[in-house]
């Protein structure tokens, strides 16, 4: 059996491992391990909350592989995809170029942490499963609207700590958020559309797990 010191080393091994999953480098080195990472597919949420609205300009901060960049680029946006992971960003725009709407993408490599919009608005600001460490995504949320212009909407949707995660890291269990708990990181001028948290079937080797996402949908005041 082994003994409390080995428990130890072996506990912190593990949220080694998992803190670095928050950072480019572990993100990297995810990506090069396959071909293709995720199924390509748009989330469900996205196509919800935008499958009806008149194109326009894009973000996707968190944007991966790409599959919900080349989603909305082929409902007619132009969009930029933001990932902190050089890896990610390249096989995004692969993805992009296979599926024929390279004209309609951009890129940009930036981390949600030290986010900055600058001058930079869209009509649409979208992030997935985006996942910062030790309750960080308030302050994600409060620098990605910077980016919404007037009238445009910002859509966040992440894991909710369901018992479904209880196996994880205690760092990814922090990571995880409901859907009001980003609340505060809206500026005044945001109204909230949608609060809650929506149930998501999970695809898994042993078969579907229920889980649920949380869903921050609101929209800028037009000026």
């Amino acid at each position: 059996m082994a003994g409390h010191h080995e428990h130890s080393q072996v506990g912190t091994q593990e949220e080694q491992a998992a803190a670095a999953m928050f950072e480019p480098a572990g993100w990297d080195e995810r990506y090069a391990g396959q071909e293709r990472f995720w199924s390509g597919e748009a989330n469900p949420q996205l196509v919800a909350a935008a499958g009806e609205l008149a194109p326009g300009t894009a973000l996707d901060v968190g944007c991966g592989e790409g599959g919900d960049v080349v989603w909305l680029a082929r409902q007619g946006w132009h969009v930029t995809g933001a990932d902190f992971s050089a890896e990610g960003l390249a096989r995004a725009a692969r993805h992009a170029e296979e599926a024929g709407v390279a004209d309609r993408v951009d890129w940009w490599q930036v981390d949600a942490r030290s986010f900055d919009a600058g001058e930079r608005s869209y009509d649409l600001v979208t992030s997935h499963y985006l996942h910062a460490p030790d309750g960080g995504m308030v302050e994600v949320t409060r620098r990605l609207a910077t980016a919404v212009a007037p009238g445009g909407l910002l859509l966040v949707v992440g894991h909710a700590p369901t018992h479904e995660f209880t196996q994880l890291s205690e760092s990814h269990r922090k990571a995880m958020f409901l859907a009001a708990e980003l609340l505060p990181g809206l500026p005044d001028d945001f109204e909230p559309v949608v609060v809650k948290q929506h149930p998501r079937t999970l695809k898994r080797d042993s078969g579907p797990v229920e889980a649920e996402d949380s869903v921050l949908l609101a929209r800028r005041a037009a000026r």
